[in-house]
């Protein structure tokens, strides 16, 4: 009966539907934290579970640093994002606007909805946000200008 189980597992997991069921971790040393095109160059995502380009369920962790905006973006998947550190400031609408932000203490769940436009700030530091959602993860900018993959 163990060896159906591994732990320490420190890669991105991914299911396996013809295998056995098999428990999997990633302890935080593990996660392998990169820039992602989408986001401004401070910005880092590390993959934690399946394929968020592909379709299926994904958990990733986006790590924002202190002062850091996201301008008016939406996704086209459901997202849940749970917030593992730091304080999450996080508005809904077209415009950015300060005045909007709601901010999230760790351990505090946010449900938004797919196509929502919606905006981030790293506001009193760096924050740590786990996001799950049904792949494949989109990410399109109200503005093409806030859109790091346009300034290449």
């Amino acid at each position: 009966m163990m060896d159906q189980f591994a732990s320490d597992h420190v890669a991105p997991a991914h299911l396996d539907p013809a295998g056995p069921p098999i428990l999997r971790s990633i302890r935080p040393q593990g996660l392998d934290w990169k820039p992602f095109p989408a986001f401004p160059a401070a910005a880092r995502l590390a993959i934690v579970f399946g394929r968020p380009s592909e379709p299926g369920l994904y958990v990733i962790r986006v790590k924002l640093p202190g002062g850091v905006k996201l301008m008016p973006h939406r996704h086209p998947e459901n997202r849940i994002y749970t917030v593992m550190s730091g304080t999450f400031y996080i508005g809904v609408g077209e415009e950015f606007d300060a005045r909007a932000l709601t901010a999230y203490l760790p351990g505090s769940v946010v449900f938004l909805p797919g196509n929502t436009w919606h905006f981030h700030w790293a506001r009193s530091g760096e924050y740590v946000t786990q996001v799950m959602g049904v792949g494949p993860l989109g990410m399109e900018y109200l503005d093409l200008r806030d859109d790091p993959r346009t300034q290449q």
